[in-house]
């Protein structure tokens, strides 16, 4: 792997904590993929995405690693609760270190990205790992779908127009779950230091390297509130124009499309539009100001446990 961050051991000041837990030994002997989970103060919704993903997997198929950054709650307690699960733990909170952390313990490909907040169940998982040995395929993403059950009207307004975007056909961002082959691995060095990591990792591969796995789908839960909305937008936007500063080979934003592609098409989707179209100037001007520039604006409201059956494990998604 290029440019793979130096492995780091246990006890050393800026060391991570490492649990291994009930993992059995390391290597990539019998393991079928590998799974980075970059967890910030995730306690809430983590149990959730670990059981499911690792549902109806056999022991030792997967190596999963959780690595909890900055954490003030029971993130990693709740990761060493799940057999099979490692635990890193970092002491400063930032979803770059810890994604390169993750790399640097992880020894199987592919190798699958996962925010702590998706489900993304063991059959999901499998699919996706096997897209990426398709010949050409570097990547690999799931299809989204956008849980917007009870949310208010113009936050369902925006997502009417944002779940028709094109921006989002064949692209790896906006799902929670990205595969890479190591040759698609191979394709950077260590994570860079930017909020939309996920845009950084759709820009280093072709329209032909990547595949949206149609029978695999992400749930992404929406913001419970408009002000949660407009917090989230202010962060992706500022993400976004970061990586685009630093990057000219990042896919420009079309700022028309939501109208031209989306609502002339269909004009019964123009009041949505209306809203997609407020909410995105408002967030476009939050943006600019540098204390949205420099604080993670994460969408807190969206980060509430499940239904889970029985055994605790939501169901799969279909």
């Amino acid at each position: 792997m290029t440019g793979e961050p130096a492995p780091t051991s246990p006890g050393g000041p800026s060391s991570p904590r490492v649990d291994v837990g009930a993992q059995p030994p390391r290597g990539s002997g019998g393991k079928r993929l590998s799974v980075v989970v970059a967890a910030h103060n995730e306690a809430a919704v983590l149990g959730r995405t670990l059981r499911t993903l690792l549902a109806t997997a056999a022991p030792a198929e997967f190596e999963v690693v959780v690595v909890a950054n900055g954490c003030t709650d029971a993130t990693a307690a709740v990761a060493r609760s799940v057999s099979g699960v490692t635990v890193l733990e970092l002491p400063e909170p930032g979803k770059p270190a810890a994604l390169n952390a993750g790399d640097a313990v992880v020894a199987t490909f592919p190798r699958i990205y996962l925010d702590a907040d998706i489900p993304l169940p063991t059959a999901g998982a499998r699919a996706l790992a096997a897209a990426v040995t398709a010949p050409g395929v570097l990547a690999a993403a799931p299809r989204r779908r956008l849980d917007t059950t009870g949310r208010p009207l113009l936050v369902r307004g925006y997502y009417a127009i944002n779940r028709r975007h094109p921006a989002y056909r064949n692209a790896l961002f906006g799902r929670g779950a990205i595969a890479l082959s190591a040759a698609g691995r191979d394709r950077f060095g260590p994570f860079p230091d930017v909020v939309a990591d996920d845009l950084f990792l759709d820009t280093q591969f072709t329209e032909a390297e990547k595949r949206e796995v149609a029978e695999v789908s992400t749930v992404v839960a929406t913001p419970r509130r408009t002000a949660d909305l407009l917090r989230r937008l202010g962060r992706v936007r500022a993400g976004n124009a970061s990586l685009r500063a630093a990057d000219d080979q990042v896919r420009r934003a079309r700022r028309a499309s939501w109208l031209v592609d989306v609502v002339l098409p269909r004009p019964w989707l123009l009041p949505a539009g209306v809203c997609y179209a407020g909410l995105t100037l408002l967030a476009a001007t939050a943006a600019r100001r540098p204390a949205v520039r420099n604080r993670w604006g994460r969408d807190e409201s969206s980060r509430v446990p499940g239904p889970a059956d029985a055994d605790g494990v939501p169901g799969a998604t279909p």
